[in-house]
Formats: C-alpha cells, structure tokens, sequence
C-alpha cells in the first residue's frame, strides 16, 4: 500500500490510523506548496487532487474517511466493529464530523494557521466569530454525548474516534474554544495518550537528514 499524504488535517487522521495499526505501508509525501497535487500522475489517482490517497493494489482509494474504513478493516484491532449497529454508529460519527465538527473546526484551523503559513492575512474575524459559535454548538453535542463514555461508541475505540477528534489537537493554536467542554478534553486527552495521534506523521527524508 501506498498513502500519498501532506501534514494538513485530513492526511493527519489516515497517518495516524495507519500508524496506530502498524500496517505495511509506503508513504508518499505531496508538496502542496509545489503543486504536486496536481501534476497529471498524481491526478491520476486522486482526479480530486486533494490528500490523503491511498494506492492498494489496483485500487485507489481517496477520501480520508474511506482510507481510514479500509486500514481499519485491513488491520487486527478493531478499530471497525464487527457488527453492524455498531458499523452503522461509525458512519454516523463519520457524518456527523463531516458536516458539522471538522467543517467549523476546519475553518478556525485554515484561518488562524494556513491563511498566515501561505501568505493570505490575518483571520477573518467575522468567520472565526461564526465558526466559533457553531463549534460551541457542535462540541457541546459531543460533550453530552460523551458522559459516561470512554470513546465515542463506549468501551471501546474506532476509527470514529481518529476521524472525529481530527481538529483538536490545533485547538489552542486556532482560537477553538475546546476548554468549554469538559468531556469533550477529557476524551482528547485519552486519545493523546497514543503515539500515533500525538505524532502521526513520518519522518521525511529531509527532515531526517536536517536531523
């Protein structure tokens, strides 16, 4: 297998389920800043031209979420249950995470630290003020929904937990209100208790040789 990934927040949840199951892959890191995203080979793949994508066999797999479903039910832990109401959970949170927590999470995230990182400005402050209001809104269903709780489905860890958890870890650094939500820190702190969600991202080669 072959994950193509930058250091941006959806890669980030593939790598670090990748890591945390151990599995065989070949990482293929994509230079944003040089567009490699988008040269006819890489498009090739991905006709999207975002990151991650992953390359099994035959296969091309894009969509961070759908890379993380198929790890998981390549890998031994069950990071993708085994029966189907709980399956059916997964693809809830996945939802759910898409379309509200990551979507406003994600915006405060591209305001505060890649908008300065590619030359953009300053944070919008009225997007941020809207953002924030309704990553108050979201995160207090998950604050809610996680009391009494270890991880999202109960005792026991999925990758809705990698998915869902994906912008939190940028929550100082992006002005999102995460200390509001008692439960929702106590469920992140769980998860940074993991190597693979603290640090995620291979060692390039030119990191390695900075070194």
């Amino acid at each position: 297998m072959k994950l193509y990934y930058a250091e941006s927040l959806a890669p980030r949840k593939a790598c670090a389920v990748a890591k945390y199951l151990g599995l065989p892959i070949e990482y293929v890191y994509v230079d944003l800043g040089k567009g490699e995203h988008t040269a006819p080979a890489y498009l090739a793949l991905n006709p999207n031209g975002k990151v991650p994508c992953l390359v099994d066999g035959q296969r091309s797999i894009w969509e961070a979420d759908a890379i993380i479903c198929h790890l998981a039910q390549r890998g031994q832990p069950p990071l993708w249950p085994r029966n189907a109401e709980q399956q059916t959970d997964v693809l809830r949170w996945l939802s759910w995470n898409s379309q509200h927590f990551y979507r406003h999470g994600g915006l405060l995230y591209f305001e505060h630290l890649i908008k300065p990182a590619i030359g953009l400005g300053a944070p919008d402050s009225a997007k941020v003020a809207e953002a924030q209001g309704w990553f108050r809104q979201h995160a207090g269903v998950l604050d809610q929904h996680l009391k009494g709780r270890k991880w999202l489905l109960g005792d026991q860890m999925s990758i809705a937990d990698f998915s869902v958890g994906v912008t939190l870890p940028y929550a100082a650094s992006a002005n999102m209100p995460l200390d509001e939500f008692p439960e929702v820190m106590r469920w992140h702190d769980r998860l940074s208790e993991l190597e693979a969600w603290r640090d995620p991202f291979p060692l390039r080669r030119a990191q390695a040789v900075a070194a």
